[in-house]
């Protein structure tokens, strides 16, 4: 693994990756996020820019983007999330067939997002996307929704390039956490939806690998929910 802890320069270096590549190796980053490197706040706005080019409902562009750097507020939103994740870690886990990646994953994503619980309040940054509106206010919920979620994935895979990575997370949002959250960071929560939690710094190495996936074969249909196309 190349492992970079030279903080002299906290510039971000562009990776140079293709489409593909960064497509297929952002990663949810957990255990190899770097606490000690500061996050540099242009790196950030350089690559939000990015994001910013995402399709939009009616081009409205109601998103909006709070970034936490005080460590108290980070403290609050770091308990706000241990203590659903905690309440859904107990839950019971899908259960899936002998040799499907998701099984033989398992057990390493609890123990990552577990890692991740307990460190949440050391990222340099965290960063909470809002929309404009309410779900069940909104008509449909995927316009909703998708008017706001494609714009972060595009972030993460602009921080990616840029050597840093984060981890999409939303359970600080149940229990009345968004509620919380919104008070803790003055978000008004009567006219904003908060699209979840992403811790934000560089990452340990930068060589990650595509993940292991059920094939597109096995999760297609044409022209019918029956036809496999096989």
């Amino acid at each position: 693994m190349n492992v970079t802890r030279d903080h002299s320069d906290d510039s971000a270096a562009m990776l140079g990756l293709s489409a593909d590549e960064v497509l297929t190796t952002t990663r949810s980053v957990r255990k190899r996020l770097d606490f000690d490197r500061p996050v540099p706040r242009n790196t950030v706005l350089e690559a939000l820019d990015i994001a910013l080019q995402a399709p939009t409902g009616s081009n409205r562009q109601g998103w909006q983007w709070v970034f936490i750097e005080d460590q108290g507020k980070k403290d609050e939103l770091a308990r706000i999330y241990a203590e659903n994740f905690a309440l859904y870690r107990n839950l019971p886990r899908p259960h899936y067939a002998d040799g499907d990646p998701r099984a033989m994953a398992a057990d390493r994503v609890v123990d990552s997002a577990q890692y991740l619980a307990d460190n949440f309040a050391r990222s340099p940054l965290l960063m909470i996307p809002c929309i404009e509106g309410k779900p069940e206010t909104s008509g449909s919920s995927a316009a909703f929704w998708g008017s706001l979620l494609p714009a972060v994935w595009s972030f993460m895979l602009a921080l990616r390039e840029r050597s840093m990575g984060s981890a999409w997370t939303t359970l600080h949002l149940i229990n009345g956490g968004e509620e919380q959250a919104a008070e803790l960071l003055g978000i008004p929560f009567d006219r904003y939806s908060q699209g979840g939690l992403f811790p934000i710094a560089f990452t340990v190495g930068t060589d990650f690998r595509p993940a292991s996936r059920l094939p597109a074969s096995d999760l297609t249909h044409w022209n019918t929910w029956g036809d496999s196309g096989a």
